[in-house]
Formats: structure tokens, C-alpha cells, sequence
């Protein structure tokens, strides 16, 4: 069973930084998207990485703080998250699907448990 394993969330202060990880357990590279939801809220696309790594994505409202790479020897895939705001406060779930990414969250087919993330002010 393939599965999807998120790490790296906590607490921080406003401005400060942090940086996700999610390691697929499958064997083969897969485009992979971050998405988050907050309390009372819908979830919402935040960044996407094709299987290449050549083609990202971002959501406005996280262009030029977070960055989305991949380690290929490990088949991880990281958010990078600097300039944190109170607004970021979400869990944050990475997931997969073969073929390109997409900011649509139905497309992906795994998606990982979570990994809760604060921010305060």
C-alpha cells in the first residue's frame, strides 16, 4: 500500500520559517501537491511540483515566501515556508497522482494524514 508521510509542522512566530517533508512510499516519481485546511474553512490548494520537477506551482497567496522541491533519492517533496503569517495556521496534507500536477485536490489519488501547522502573532 502506498503512502504518503508528513512531517515538519509545529509552532513558529509570525516571520519565522518552516519546512515540510513528505516522503512517498512509492517507487516511482509522482506529481505531488500541498494543500491546507483551516478551521471552519475549505481546503485550498497551496504548491505543486510535476513528476520532473520542472514545472511548479503556487498559490497567490503564498508566491515568493514558500518553495515546493523534491529529492529524488529519497522521493520526498518539501515546502519550504518562510515569512509565516497567522493566516498559514492550517494542517497542511501533501498528496500524489501520476501524471501532471494540478491545483485541483479531487485528481490527486494519495493523500497523507496531515501535519498540523500554528502560526502566531
Amino acid at each position: 500500500q502506498v503512502q504518503l508521510v508528513e512531517s515538519g509542522g509545529g509552532l513558529v512566530q509570525a516571520g519565522g520559517s518552516l519546512r515540510l517533508s513528505c516522503a512517498d512510499s512509492g517507487r516511482t516519481a509522482r506529481s505531488m501537491g500541498w494543500f491546507r485546511q483551516a478551521p471552519g474553512k475549505e481546503r485550498e490548494f497551496v504548491a505543486a511540483i510535476d513528476w520532473s520537477g520542472v514545472s511548479t506551482h503556487y498559490a497567490d497567496s503564498v508566491k515568493g515566501r514558500f518553495a515546493i522541491s523534491r529529492d529524488y533519492a529519497k522521493n520526498t517533496v518539501y515546502l519550504q515556508m518562510n515569512s509565516l503569517k497567522p493566516e498559514d495556521t492550517a494542517v497542511y496534507y501533501c498528496a500524489a497522482r501520476v501524471g501532471p500536477s494540478t491545483t485541483v485536490g479531487r485528481n490527486y489519488e494519495d493523500w497523507g494524514q496531515g501535519t498540523q501547522v500554528t502560526v502566531s502573532s
